[in-house]
């Protein structure tokens, strides 16, 4: 039987102190999440009982206990306070996902700094820029990325420690520090940092459509929140092995990749090489997974390859399904019911909500192409695009809201509170964070839109603003096209998210030169790769297109608008604003 049991049932008088049953938890215990994955696990009886399986490039494989992970995080987070960082610093965790990357993120938290995970794909400009935002004190990387940090040191004031986990210490340079957990003498103990559910943890940037990317700032109350979801929609159960295909330098990564599996004391594996069908199958295998968390982009890539594929490999052990990133198209639940003998459920939520929101649960009526109901505690709807007022009509479209309160909701963006309070509609403009989440008299607006069927399903539309979401990374236009005109030839430019069957949406430019260049395929090259160093290769346009002019309003404000719904044929709407020829 699953968790959750009856969804319906679990609906009438729910309380998030559930999640606290869920774990076991007494009060007066010490809430801070790296001990709670570590500590209080082994605490329970676990600590011989597998933590991870990671297996990277030829055939590289290790595991931890989590004997092993509460000793190795009580390393880092010594380590960590030895060269001077304090509790309240950021400390950037920028690496591939090696074991290194999910034990020095639990060891930040013990010590009671503030973990800044960041995809390690990021190029030196899209490093700097969240790494100036943060404040960041401390990075911990590889010998592989520390080239781009070095790029960028000098930037960066505050950024005090470079520390490089892996590699070779003699290619160090002057300043940085070489730290080998598991080569240094072993710390048996470690008094974890009293935090408290406002206490921050995590801090996640994401992209907006204007403006640079913002730190949306988690607390270690998100626990109880990404333990119970992780219960009630993943259903992780003490004797499953279980499979997070995100990298934790998204939310993703962190809330479902590292602290929902170990609060719970589940087993769970890291894959960390490049992506084919059957490799997946493989250690789908091999590991006897019974519970992946994926991503509608991958879902779709082992469409193409079938399901003959698929019948080569022993997947019996597979129990429980899930999806989440970008909507999962109904083609890709029907064909994963047909591959796999059962259907991924799609999960709604973001980087702001830190937990899933509304979900497929396990034993519901599934209808393929629906984002499910909103999870227990959670109260959802649908705002009237124009009054901001929820509305029940089925299949109207609005704006996908939430009543604030919710454990794991982000508790501000860092430095910019201003925009923090523009996600509520009704906020008054002198509303602090703290009371902003506690008036459940307001909405948070997600951003995204949606309709509501007649049987309460939730059925996702689309963006309500210019972010696109490729392979379900979102990713800010007004990023990419500060990086475009920093290319010698481009002058002006604009992108837009244009339709793809794979990754959903991939990233479009329009731009124009500026004197003297022309447009060939070796410039074409040219700006692909400019992007791509400098900001990541989900930021890369996969098509430019020239143009004369960008189509602008009369005030000068180019627009995306009318370029987009080009793009997707759909109507361009209100051009009365548009500049004349």
């Amino acid at each position: 039987m699953s968790n959750i049991g009856s969804y319906e049932e679990r609906l009438p008088g729910f309380d998030w102190a559930i999640a606290k049953e869920t774990l076991g938890w007494q009060d007066g215990e010490l809430l801070n999440i790296g001990h709670m994955a570590t500590d209080r696990i082994c605490a329970q009886g676990k600590a011989e009982k597998t933590a991870l399986i990671w297996e990277g490039f030829g055939d590289a494989k290790k595991t931890y206990t989590f004997d092993d992970m509460r000793v190795i995080t009580n390393g880092y987070a010594r380590f960590l306070q030895e060269v001077g960082v304090q509790p309240g610093d950021r400390v950037c965790i920028f690496m591939d996902k090696s074991p290194s990357l999910y034990q020095s993120f639990l060891g930040t938290l013990k010590m009671g700094a503030v973990a800044q995970p960041l995809f390690s794909a990021f190029g030196d400009d899209s490093l700097e820029v969240r790494l100036a935002s943060a404040g960041t004190r401390a990075i911990v990387t590889t010998q592989k990325h520390v080239k781009k940090v070095r790029k960028i040191q000098e930037r960066l004031p505050e950024l005090k420690h470079v520390i490089v986990v892996e590699g070779n210490p003699a290619k160090l340079r002057e300043g940085e520090l070489f730290f080998d957990v598991e080569a240094a003498p072993r710390v048996e103990n470690f008094e974890s940092y009293k935090t408290d559910e406002n206490s921050p943890s995590v801090l996640h940037y994401t992209s907006g459509t204007t403006g640079q990317p913002k730190g949306a700032q988690h607390a270690h109350g998100s626990v109880w929140g990404q333990a119970l979801t992780s219960s009630w929609v993943l259903d992780l159960q003490d004797d499953d092995v279980y499979w997070c295909t995100a990298d934790p330098g998204w939310v993703t990564g962190t809330s479902y990749g590292i602290i929902g599996p170990w609060v719970l004391g589940v087993t769970q594996c890291v894959l960390d090489v490049g992506f084919t069908s059957a490799r997946w199958y493989k250690f789908l295998q091999d590991n006897k997974v019974t519970i992946w968390y994926s991503a509608p982009t991958a879902i779709r890539s082992l469409m193409r390859d079938g399901t003959d594929l698929v019948k080569q490999y022993d997947l019996k052990h597979l129990r429980n399904l899930c999806s989440v990133g970008e909507p999962l198209n109904a083609e890709a639940v029907v064909w994963s019911e047909e591959a796999f003998g059962r259907p991924f459920l799609d999960t709604f939520w973001q980087t702001e909500t830190g937990a899933m929101m509304i979900t497929n649960y396990p034993g519901m009526k599934v209808k393929p192409g629906s984002m499910g109901k909103p999870f227990p505690g959670i109260e959802a709807a649908v705002l009237d695009l124009k009054t901001h007022v929820p509305h029940t009509e089925p299949g109207k479209v609005g704006l996908i809201a939430f009543r604030p309160g919710w454990p794991a909701m982000f508790r501000t963006y860092r430095g910019q509170e201003d925009v923090y309070r523009s996600k509520f509609f009704g906020a008054d403009e002198n509303e602090k964070p703290e009371e902003l989440r506690k008036n459940t008299n307001l909405w948070y607006v997600s951003g995204d839109r949606a309709s509501i069927d007649a049987d309460g399903y939730y059925w996702f539309v689309g963006r309500d603003d210019d972010v696109i979401n490729t392979g379900g990374h979102l990713v800010g236009p007004f990023e990419i096209e500060s990086a475009l005109i920093e290319h010698e030839a481009i002058a002006e430019a604009a992108v837009v998210g244009k339709p793809d069957k794979v990754n959903m949406e991939v990233v479009k430019a329009f731009v124009t030169l500026n004197p003297g260049f022309d447009f060939d395929d070796m410039m074409e090259l040219s700006v692909m790769n400019f992007i791509r160093k400098s900001l990541s290769p989900l930021a890369m346009p996969q098509e430019i297109e020239v143009m004369e002019k960008l189509p602008k309003t009369r005030s000068g404000k180019i627009l995306r608008r009318y370029l987009k719904a080009l793009e997707w044929g759909e109507d361009v709407g209100d051009l009365s604003t548009l500049e004349d020829d």
